[in-house]
């Protein structure tokens, strides 16, 4: 038996890039996304060691404040050199006040001695979906997309990473990609069609 989905859900979130992208991921569903800024929602702890404890306690939070089914996201950057950082620290990779630009530098000025057959990266998406804040068995999606990190930022699209990451098969980095192409291949695009796709698995 399954449960009417509520045509609005909050987004654990105040980011407006990944509100954009979601809704419109979302807006053939029916499903309106509001980022959790719209309720005064604080932002929640994320001592997680892992994405997708990061983006439990997120949904969790943003659900217990509201009253709303939550959606919550962790994402973030893995560089092979770096032994797989910045991870889930890629938000705050340059330390505190940190910010797109100074993450960017501080990667780049971390990578400078390495060669560009080493530079291999990827971004991560793990997303959530909780029906309440106590909900048992929370939909969890993720997805991946393959990137080399470049020398200097190249495009102003984006947030994030974008505009360092180079994606060989569009011969463009991320912040290059219009926001259509952008939602066709990245990895919250891919964890999200994955959630929708469970989501209206419910409806049925």
């Amino acid at each position: 038996m399954s449960k009417k989905i509520s045509n609005k859900i909050i987004l654990a979130s105040g980011n407006a890039g990944k509100v954009r992208e979601i809704n419109k991921l979302l807006s053939d569903h029916g499903i309106e996304v509001v980022p959790q800024t719209e309720y005064d929602v604080p932002e929640a702890l994320e001592d997680g060691l892992t994405f997708v404890e990061n983006a439990l306690k997120k949904a969790r939070h943003a659900a217990k404040l509201t009253g709303l089914p939550a959606i919550a996201d962790d994402s973030g950057i893995e560089v092979d050199a770096l032994d797989k950082r910045p991870g889930i620290y890629s938000a705050r990779y340059s330390g505190e006040g940190a910010t797109d630009a100074k993450n960017n530098i501080k990667m780049l000025s971390e990578l400078k001695d390495v060669s560009e057959e080493k530079r291999t990266a990827r971004y991560w998406c793990v997303m959530v979906y909780l029906e309440n804040e106590n909900d048992p068995t929370p939909i969890i999606t993720q997805g991946t997309l393959e990137g080399k990190i470049l020398t200097a930022p190249q495009g102003d699209g984006g947030f994030g990473y974008d505009p360092i990451f180079w994606l060989a098969e569009q011969n463009c980095s991320a912040a290059e990609l219009s926001l259509q192409e952008k939602n066709k291949i990245s990895h919250r695009a891919i964890a999200l069609n994955a959630l929708a796709n469970a989501l209206k698995e419910k409806l049925k």
